[in-house]
């Protein structure tokens, strides 16, 4: 006989982790301070966060768990795309964690869609990159994989390894 279950109690999530998470992970020939300068100083967020065409015109960080992040990505026809954000977690030089989920100070983003995860280790030959994405949902995770997630993030990570080099 089932036990009855408690009035209140959230049903817990039958999708595992793996089917809403997406992965990118690469030896970048770069020193980790220098990706971990690129990650977290807004002036160099500008210089390789986005694909080109597309350029950020706009970052600010508040480099601490509960601070706020912004990008504001620009597309070659003036298109606008912001990124709003909070850091969950920071161990400098080692792993940053952040979220659209909320917008600053707590507050809940209109539609909530990952966390990010960056992991930085030293490796022979450079940096040990591992960039992990967590979704909300299966169907955002999909969303994210057709959008183009392992292009355009392997590219920027490309342009992110060439502007830590010459830092």
């Amino acid at each position: 006989m089932a036990e009855p279950q408690a009035q209140g109690c959230v049903t817990p999530v039958t999708e595992s982790l793996d089917s809403r998470t997406l992965r990118l992970e690469r030896l970048l020939a770069a020193p980790r301070a220098a990706i971990w300068r690129c990650w977290t100083e807004p002036e160099l967020i500008k210089l390789w966060f986005c694909p080109a065409p597309w350029r950020v015109t706009e970052a600010s960080v508040e480099l601490r768990p509960g601070g706020r992040s912004f990008v504001l990505m620009q597309g070659p026809n003036g298109e606008r795309h912001p990124h709003h954000g909070v850091y969950l977690d920071v161990v400098a030089g080692e792993r940053l964690v952040f979220t659209d989920a909320f917008v600053e100070a707590w507050q809940p983003s209109n539609e909530a869609f990952m966390v990010g995860r960056i992991d930085l280790a030293d490796a022979p030959g450079g940096t040990r990159y591992v960039a992990t994405v967590t979704h909300w949902s299966v169907a955002a995770t999909e969303r994210h994989a057709a959008m183009g997630f392992h292009e355009g993030w392997g590219v920027c990570a490309d342009q992110l390894e060439a502007l830590a080099k010459t830092i």
